[in-house]
């Protein structure tokens, strides 16, 4: 067979027609997209509309408030109630922003535009609302007009700290968690563009921030004519390293001057009482800021040049630092050059993942790598582990060394009680060790040992409590630490309150979220040793925050239920934000694919469904890899969560039933899993098919199949590579592998070096074969590196060219998830219109 070099593939996408970028775009015949030169070359037309609207009863659902998320005070007293903003305006998603070094930031505030990794529109806050444990007395606390962010509790509970973007600045306010109350801090104008913001100091009456310095200048002006040309040069050394948006990078000396002036910072503390500010150190590029527990020492990360064009600015060089309370150098951790070479999933070599340690006053933690960074070496120990105590006058100690990386302490509240973690890439397995670090004859004890896919068997996280200075300690009882899990069995996610002895490694279970509800571990109230909060929900019932009371141990509790009898008060009292989608009902369904693998997928009816009647369905999923068929075949999600529309899931209303988060996994050596892939991929979709229309609900012919991101790629390969469906619709999707060419998902080969699988993975090399209907969606502004707006423009063009059937819809500065509101009436409106022309409206077999 004949094996296109991929350099020829490179050079036909580089060399294709720039696509246009509508709002939605029609096809001419073929020959208009000919390359001519480029005078006469003739655009396919372009056509621009006004946003579509779905029809009323789903505006009706998607307008509606969601319900708020919790905030439990350290101190267990109070909860702090937050309803977020789901779908701004298009006024604020359309916020101008500058790429900066992988940061989207607003020059009018210097407020992050994206979210971490670029997925979505930082979101803001609409209400507060404060409910004390105790009495379910609500205290609704009056916010300031413009965005909020989420609050930030003291140790104590006495007060919270928010950030509020103001028109020209982000302002720093602080709460009264009694009354309610809330002020702004006078002149403190926060920078928030590299995060490490706002934090409270350990006598929890005063804030580190960062602030916009003084006295600034204008920003830099674009030059009129360029000053000379952007040059790049490599030295024979491999630059394996992951696939950034190109946009996103530094790609200019003014583009340095911008990110210079933007990130520039200024550490202060603010007295939250009288508001008066200490400016802290001279302003620079400073990244992570840390408090030591003592409170007179600071951990200060700082970036200096010289920038990198290829990488984001957590590469660039940078200085580690620790600094007394007034900006006094006290000692230089590490000075840590560039790091534009790092193997994907690998780590940087020299120091890293600086901690203070919890239970000390000021005593730092870090690992550095054995291996060179990089997973595909062998050898007998990753990573060491350092510690070094103030005043920083003696060497660094080496506490220990794990067999894979190092991932992190949860300190015990006992000095001698530490949980060191560790994680194998190569098999997706993580460990957990007992550790006392001031015991140089101690070794590391096993703990926990599995699978980091496992979720039967998963002992779940450690119940953490905030000491009065403010350090985050696991909380202990004697010798015992608390566990709070997900709970997942056959019979969905059952949450679940462990205690766990230390010395002995025995378990006693002190909670199980019932059968009938979805109950999970919030916090622990003012009396641990009687109560705990928790977030209950059903399909009826909305979440609500309960004070779950332990009663008497019960005898011979059935294994992995509660060895506690318990009562429960509801707390807060939220409403239905959405009572008439009640009558969907849903349900969890298990079958099994043709090799005997078990599966499973939540099954969506829509209203006034009855028993026995075939109607169109739409299938979601998104596939998942996995290291062994054992953990693929678990059971995870639950049909106990309050039941929420939003997205593909608002067709319910539409007439369509939902095959939803189906069970997608591609199993084998992480290494080499997507030699597979296609194969599992049909294997997994016909075996959800199947069951659907066995259980006499799916109508066979009119099935649609829909996916976001890794799932709209297994959308486009579904149609191009199964029969099993009418049409598809794809947002943000990645459908030229050759175009990551280091790796996407867990494949780490290179395409040099699987070039078939980057190929078969791929279906725009698949374009011919793709007959069946599908809506493409993306949003123009997407910055996740494997999703660039130009996989999409390039599938459309490439289907357009072969005679297939598409629609391609571009949504103006959308990032990866959609943000605004209109955004997200258009999707819903294009495929409502789509399914309904080709899924439900198809009257022969196919």
């Amino acid at each position: 067979m004949f094996r296109p070099p991929i350099a020829f593939l490179f050079a036909l996408i580089a060399c294709a027609p720039p696509a246009a970028t509508p709002h939605s775009a029609s096809g001419t015949s073929p020959s208009a997209t000919m390359t001519q030169a480029p005078p006469e070359r003739v655009e396919p037309p372009v056509v621009v509309s006004n946003y579509d609207k779905p029809p009323k009863d789903v505006l009706d659902v998607l307008h509606a408030a969601s319900p708020p998320n919790p905030y439990v005070s350290p101190t267990g007293d109070t909860v702090l109630l937050v309803t977020w903003e789901e779908y701004p305006p298009m006024a604020r998603v359309a916020e101008p922003f500058l790429r900066l070094a992988g940061v989207r930031v607003e020059p009018r505030t210097r407020r992050r535009h994206d979210t971490p990794g670029g997925y979505g529109i930082t979101p803001c806050a609409t209400d507060f609302s404060l409910t004390n444990v105790a009495t379910s007395a609500d205290t609704h606390v009056t916010l300031p007009s413009g965005c909020v962010d989420s609050p930030l509790w003291a140790a104590d509970g006495k007060h919270f700290a928010f950030r509020r973007t103001a028109e020209s600045a982000v302002e720093l306010w602080v709460g009264d968690a009694s009354s309610g109350a809330v002020h702004v801090i006078a002149g403190a104008k926060l920078n928030p563009m590299l995060g490490s913001v706002v934090q409270w100091m350990p006598d929890q009456k005063t804030l580190l921030v960062k602030l916009v310095p003084d006295n600034l200048a204008s920003p830099p002006s674009a030059p009129l004519a360029p000053i000379g040309p952007s040059v790049q040069e490599t030295n024979g050394q491999k630059g394996e390293s992951s696939t950034y948006e190109l946009r996103d990078t530094l790609s200019s000396k003014h583009d340095e001057d911008l990110f210079d002036y933007y990130a520039t910072s200024q550490l202060a503390l603010v007295d939250q009482a009288s508001g008066a500010i200490t400016r802290v150190g001279a302003p620079g590029i400073y990244t992570s800021v840390a408090a030591a527990p003592d409170g007179d020492h600071v951990l200060v990360e700082s970036i200096h040049k010289p920038y990198s064009y290829i990488t984001t600015y957590d590469r660039f060089p940078r200085n580690v630092e620790v600094w007394d309370r007034t900006g006094k150098l006290v000692h230089l951790l590490a000075a840590l050059p560039l790091t534009d070479r790092v193997p994907v999933h690998g780590v940087p070599t020299g120091p890293r993942d600086f901690e203070w340690r919890a239970t000390e006053p000021a005593t730092l933690t870090w690992a550095e790598a054995l291996d060179g960074g990089d997973w595909n070496v062998k050898v007998p120990a990753r990573d060491k582990v350092m510690l070094q105590k103030a005043p920083f006058a003696t060497a660094p100690l080496e506490i220990t060394r794990v067999e894979q990386r190092f991932s992190g302490f949860s300190w015990g509240e006992q000095p001698t009680v530490a949980l060191l973690h560790e994680y194998d890439e190569n098999r997706h397995w993580s460990r957990t060790f007992t550790l006392n670090v001031d015991d140089r004859a101690a070794k590391p004890q096993p703990l926990w040992d599995l699978s980091s896919d496992e979720h039967y068997k998963d002992p779940g996280r450690p119940v953490y409590r905030q000491l009065p200075n403010g350090a985050w300690v696991v909380r202990q009882a004697g010798d015992a630490i608390y566990l709070n899990g997900g709970g997942s069995s056959p019979d969905g996610d059952r949450p679940f309150v462990d205690r766990l002895d230390l010395k002995t490694r025995t378990y006693e279970r002190l909670f199980r979220s019932d059968k009938t509800a979805l109950e999970r571990f919030l916090a622990f109230s003012t009396d641990p040793a009687h109560g705990f909060l928790t977030w209950h929900q059903t399909p009826a019932d909305p979440p609500n925050a309960f004070l779950r009371t332990l009663g008497t141990p019960i005898g011979h509790a059935p294994t992995g239920e509660a060895a506690f009898a318990s009562t429960t008060r509801a707390v807060t009292h939220i409403p239905d934000p959405t009572p008439g989608i009640r009558s969907i009902k849903k349900r969890l369904v298990k079958y099994k694919r043709k090799d005997g693998l078990d599966l499973s997928f939540t099954l969506y009816t829509p209203p006034g469904y009855k028993d026995g009647d075939r109607v169109p369905t739409i299938l979601y999923a998104y596939p998942n890899d996995y290291a062994d068929a054992k953990t693929a075949s678990e059971v995870t999600g639950s049909e106990q969560t309050f039941t929420r529309l939003r997205q593909y899931k608002l067709l319910l209303l539409a007439g369509y039933a939902i095959i939803d988060n189906a069970s997608f996994p591609i199993i084998g050596d992480p290494k080499k899993a997507y030699d597979t892939y296609l194969e599992q991929l049909v294997a997994n979709a016909k075996a959800a098919v199947d069951k659907a229309v066995e259980m006499g609900v799916a109508d066979p012919n009119r099935i649609g199949v829909t996916g976001h991101s890794h799932g709209a790629l297994m959308t486009v390969n579904l149609l191009a590579h199964s029969d099993l469906f009418r049409a598809g619709v794809a947002t943000s999707g990645s459908y030229n592998k050759t175009l990551t060419p280091f790796g996407f998902q867990n494949e780490r080969r290179s395409v040099w070096e699987a070039q078939s699988v980057y190929l078969k993975a791929s279906p725009f090399f698949f374009a011919d074969k793709l007959k069946l209907p599908v809506l493409i969606m993306h949003g123009e502004d997407d910055a996740n590196p494997g999703t660039t707006p130009l996989q999409a423009t390039k599938l459309y063009e490439a289907i357009r060219g072969n005679g297939g059937t598409a629609r391609l819809v571009m949504l103006p500065h959308e990032p990866h998830w959609y943000a605004s509101m209109e955004s997200n009436e258009q999707l819903l409106a294009e495929m409502i219109r789509w399914f309904d022309k080709y899924v439900k409206g198809a009257t022969t077999s196919h």
